[in-house]
């Protein structure tokens, strides 16, 4: 029906004859002269109906926003003074011969240019939303992302191979949706949080190099970067050390970024530990764009009279920390009150702070209300910790560790955003050396910081006996520009190792039989080292697209409240279904309600 795309029309195609179709765009009536933008996937074309042609003009006439259009004309250049430099197109039109409506649209629910509209009114009209041009962009985009992904992938001799999405439910972290089987009352099936298991199968099954782009799904609390469903691009690969698998998965990060938005990445990328990380920045996904750092006071302050600095910094697991913040006179008491209440949010139960009046007049050039508890030596070695100027205001932060990388870290962020100090940039980092677990204080025992098929490091092995706090996993993280854009380990793949760290984690020796079973036999078959890497698709190319929630970068996403307000899914389903399921509703469902 067609013989060129719209937003594809140049200079080249002058005097050719085209057929087009797509929406109309707009359309407006000049002095008898009818002119339509006619749109497509590529783009707008200007399509010309002079009224010498009355039957192409006179079915211009009765055309519409949104109706679908199949135009043939000829190109030709746009009269000098009307080129539209921001179109591919734009210095082309085309003179309309024939015009035929393929269909007419009812009058919008929202105009397409609408700069603000409610979500869950976009939503709703999803297929109406994904025309207009930001969504269009993104979607091309993430295709643009994808594709040059796999084509990295298959030239690295990687093989793309379709793991179960109806598996068992195993404890990876958090809830999984279940299917209930007909075949087998009372048994169900899990939906996989990832291929994790599968993918290192397949390398126990020798097929050394695997990628899959894959649908995942957890049922947990969602925000901004979450989805009850979500993809991952899932990569697994045999005898590469960690060293291999981040030099090969960075180049990969270049490759797209260079195809996709024609920027270069760093090479190679930073790496920093996850230790320094913490120190540095409270999270361990720092946002190198942001020049603010958290500094180490809590020997400074051991002996101070103020007991909250005091108290912090003699606990275990206590921690004193300072955020400086240069030109902080730009603050007013209201700024820093509301600083306070938002750091409380993350458990920090105040905001210690000293204002640098004048950092040459000691004491007098500084102004706080924790000044009469600090003695002049110890605001001395602050200042000089802090390298604090005149103008300055240093942030303090004083409790358990958690807590005060929480909220410092989470101000940090604030601070840099609300004070325009990110830097327009492309930030990656690699954070290495994660802990192996971490003490669950409630259920009162260790739990993986990752996943528990995470292998220790070589040097940390009998510590995951005798020391697990301390002991270090071979993990990594691909960080960009604050955001975890993609996780990985190399993995445990020898039976007696996972076995021990199983049993670390409270996993007896009968409940890791019944759900990783297959698993722990797999890995008496000569299993070969092996390592991954998981990238958050959605996430990526939010992140390229300059998207505030990966909603924007998906199709058909659903709500904070994993609601589709398009179909009404979760809906009810008949007493007849739930009977062949082996299902009995103790009472009728409640119906879901709300985008949230």
């Amino acid at each position: 029906m067609r013989s060129h795309y719209c937003g594809k029309l140049d200079l080249s195609l002058t005097g050719e004859v085209v057929q087009l179709c797509g929406w109309v765009h707009s359309r407006r009536d000049h002095g008898g002269v009818i002119f339509i933008d006619l749109r497509d996937r590529a783009g707008i074309a200007q399509i010309v109906f002079d009224p010498e042609n009355s039957v192409a003009f006179s079915a211009a006439e009765g055309v519409r926003s949104e109706y679908v259009l199949r135009v043939e004309g000829q190109v030709r250049r746009r009269p000098p003074g009307t080129e539209n430099p921001h179109l591919h197109s734009g210095m082309v039109e085309v003179l309309a011969m024939r015009l035929e409506v393929l269909n007419r649209s009812e009058p919008l629910p929202f105009q397409l240019d609408e700069a603000e509209l409610n979500e869950s009114v976009r939503l709703k009209y999803r297929y109406l939303d994904l025309r207009r041009d930001h969504m269009r962009r993104n979607i091309l985009l993430r295709h643009t992302l994808t594709r040059t992904l796999r084509r990295f992938l298959e030239d690295h001799d990687f093989v793309e191979i379709e793991t179960p999405v109806l598996t068992k439910s195993t404890p990876e972290g958090a809830r999984d949706y279940l299917v209930p089987s007909r075949t087998h009352p009372g048994h169900f099936f899990a939906l996989p949080q990832s291929p994790q298991l599968f993918k290192q199968l397949l390398m126990v099954a020798g097929f050394e190099r695997y990628f899959q782009v894959t649908r995942c799904f957890r049922d947990e609390d969602l925000r901004a970067d979450r989805q009850p469903e979500f993809t991952q691009l899932d990569i697994e690969t045999s005898f590469l050390d960690e060293d291999g698998i981040m030099r090969l998965m960075e180049e990969m990060i270049r490759t797209a970024f260079r195809a996709v938005l024609a920027v270069e990445l760093p090479d190679p990328f930073p790496r920093m530990t996850y230790a320094e990380a913490m120190t540095r920045f409270g999270v361990d996904r720092p946002d190198l764009r942001i020049g603010l750092e958290l500094v180490e006071v809590a020997d400074l302050v051991r002996n101070a009279e103020f007991k909250v600095f005091a108290q912090a910094a003699n606990s275990p697991g206590g921690r004193v920390a300072a955020l400086r913040l240069p030109q902080g006179e730009r603050l007013s008491r209201k700024d820093i009150d509301d600083y306070t209440a938002y750091v409380a949010g993350f458990g920090a139960k105040g905001l210690a702070y000293i204002k640098v009046n004048d950092a040459t007049r000691g004491r007098e050039g500084l102004q706080s209300p924790i000044l009469k508890f600090l003695s002049d030596e110890t605001l001395s070695a602050l200042m000089a910790r802090c390298r604090a100027a005149t103008g300055d205001i240093i942030f303090f932060g004083a409790d358990q560790a958690r807590v005060v990388n929480d909220a410092l870290g989470a101000l940090r962020i604030r601070l840099g955003h609300d004070l325009g100090l990110v830097e327009q940039a492309w930030k990656p980092v690699w954070v290495v050396d994660f802990p192996m677990f971490e003490y669950n204080a409630e259920g009162r025992r260790w739990q993986a910081l990752h996943h528990p098929f995470t292998a220790p490091k070589e040097s940390d092995r009998e510590r995951v006996d005798i020391d697990p706090q301390n002991a270090l996993s071979r993990a990594y993280d691909m960080v960009l520009n604050g955001s975890e854009i993609g996780g990985g380990s190399i993995r445990i793949h020898r039976e007696e190792v996972q076995e021990k760290v199983f049993g670390l984690l409270g996993i007896g020796a009968q409940e890791a039989r019944a759900k990783f079973g297959f698993l722990l036999d797999a890995l008496k078959f000569g299993a070969p080292p092996h390592g991954g890497i998981a990238f958050g698709l959605d996430r990526v190319a939010a992140i390229m697209a300059g998207a505030d929630s990966i909603r924007d970068v998906i199709a058909f996403p659903k709500t904070q409240k994993a609601t589709c307000l398009l179909t009404d899914a979760p809906s009810v389903v008949d007493e007849a279904q739930l009977r062949e399921l082996h299902i009995q509703l103790r009472k009728p469902p409640e119906p879901v309600s709300g985008a949230g």
